[in-house]
C-alpha cells in the first residue's frame, strides 16, 4: 500500500473517532425526551453544536471513503476502516476519561490484528 492510500485511511479513521466522540459529547448534552420523538429529535440535533460537528466530520469522511474506494477493493477497505475501533476506543480512554475494561482492549488489540493482516495482503 502506498504513502498515499495510508493518508486516505489514517484520515478515513481520524475522522471516524472524532465524529464519535462528537456525537458522544453532543448526546450527554442532549435534552430530549425519553421518547425521542422524530421531530424534537431531529431539532434537537440541530441545535447541538457537538452533533451538528459530528455530522460535518461524517461528510468530510464520506468524501475520503469514496476517494479510498476508486483505488482499493472494498473487501480490502473495510476491514482497514476497522482501525476505527482502536481509535475510538483510544479516544474513549484518554479524552472521554471513559474506564476502558480489559476486554474491551483486547478486543479492539485482536480487531487491529486482523486489519494487520488482511492489510499486510494488500
Amino acid at each position: 500500500m502506498n504513502l498515499f492510500l495510508v493518508f486516505w485511511f489514517t484520515l478515513s479513521v481520524l475522522c471516524d473517532v472524532f465524529g464519535q466522540i462528537f456525537f458522544k459529547l453532543g448526546a450527554d448534552r442532549l435534552a430530549v425526551p425519553s421518547s425521542f420523538a422524530l421531530l424534537g429529535g431531529a431539532l434537537a440535533v440541530l441545535s447541538s453544536p457537538w452533533l451538528l460537528a459530528g455530522l460535518l466530520v461524517y461528510a468530510v469522511e464520506t468524501i475520503v471513503w469514496i476517494r479510498i474506494l476508486s483505488d482499493v477493493p472494498l473487501s480490502i477497505a473495510y476491514p482497514i476502516a476497522s482501525l476505527n475501533f482502536l481509535g475510538v476506543t483510544l479516544a474513549s480512554a484518554t479524552i472521554l476519561r471513559e474506564r476502558v475494561g480489559r476486554p474491551q482492549w483486547l478486543g479492539a488489540s485482536l480487531v487491529t490484528l486482523g486489519v494487520a493482516i488482511v492489510a499486510g495482503s494488500a
